[in-house]
């Protein structure tokens, strides 16, 4: 039996300050968490982080220097923690990326072997960024994940819709938090 991780991602102060559409976004992803932790299935918070005044990139793509000119994911600051609402518990490991997927830069791979995992729940801010790029990812290397859409926020909605009901279900499961959180409560 395959043995997942929540994925929580990019859920930052400055996120969700920009994303948050008040439909109860973070109450939602707090079920999820707070249901996986019941499971005891492991939750890792990922986190976008770029260095203050150094640049991270020696030809920075459009996004990235739109990101860096408006002081978003800077490494440090209040705005890059991730919100309290949905903090993580002591020991649950943090992992930090440079760019869009969650195993952008960094040891996720190995977070992953550490704690067994061989399936991954995603979930997070932005659906069209670290969502779509994670489960590309996971696609391309051939882990399966599932995506809780009301769990990914997006700062356009006809992109999320249009990610969770069309692309993401050719190549992975797509569910709800409460469906997610009753299957793993049996």
């Amino acid at each position: 039996m395959a043995k997942s991780a929540l994925l929580v991602m990019d859920v930052q102060r400055d996120v969700v300050e920009l994303a948050d559409d008040g439909s109860g976004y973070l109450p939602r992803l707090r079920t999820a968490i707070d249901a996986a932790r019941s499971a005891d299935v492991p939750v890792i918070y990922v986190v976008m982080a770029l260095r203050p005044d150094v640049p991270d990139a020696a030809h920075p793509t459009r996004i990235v220097r739109t990101v860096e000119e408006a002081g978003l994911f800077t490494e440090g600051t209040r705005g890059s923690e991730i919100h309290p609402d949905v903090a993580p518990l002591p020991g649950e490991t943090v992992v930090t990326k440079r760019r869009a997927s969650a195993f952008s830069g960094n040891d996720m791979d190995l977070v992953l072997r550490t704690h067994d995992v061989d399936h991954l729940i995603l979930t997070g801010i932005a659906t069209s960024g670290v969502v779509l790029h994670t489960a590309c990812h996971a696609n391309d290397t051939d882990i399966p994940f599932t995506v809780l859409t009301d769990a990914c926020l997006d700062l356009d909605p006809e992109v999320h819709r249009t990610l969770t009901e069309k692309l993401f279900p050719q190549w992975a499961e797509v569910t709800t938090t409460a469906s997610w959180a009753e299957s793993i409560a049996r």
